[in-house]
């Protein structure tokens, strides 16, 4: 079971990254917060202070069209706000 499924790359997440040392994950939605802290340290050999998650749960919307309604919905997910050691970091662009 992988605990970490991806980074979250957004405006925010990296703004945080930048100043404060939080960066996101979406992880697996039966992960505690121990699992997902011994699972950032081990795959990217940082110290992890503090981890915050958020479940969302699936939102579904009907949509009316020409051929008639369609019914659309989101996964739920849970994110991993990690908060890391000062003077450690992330570099997830340097995969890219």
């Amino acid at each position: 079971m992988s605990v970490l499924i991806k980074p979250i790359i957004t405006e925010k997440i990296t703004k945080d990254g930048e100043t404060f040392g939080r960066f996101g994950f979406v992880v697996d939605r039966k992960a505690n917060k121990i699992e997902i802290k011994k699972a950032v340290e081990a795959a990217y050999g940082v110290s992890v202070v503090n981890v915050n998650t958020m479940n969302y749960a699936a939102k579904r919307s009907v949509k009316y069209t020409k051929s008639g309604m369609i019914n659309a919905k989101t996964n739920a997910y849970k994110k991993a706000i990690v908060e890391l050691k000062e003077g450690d970091n992330i570099d997830f662009y340097s995969n890219i």
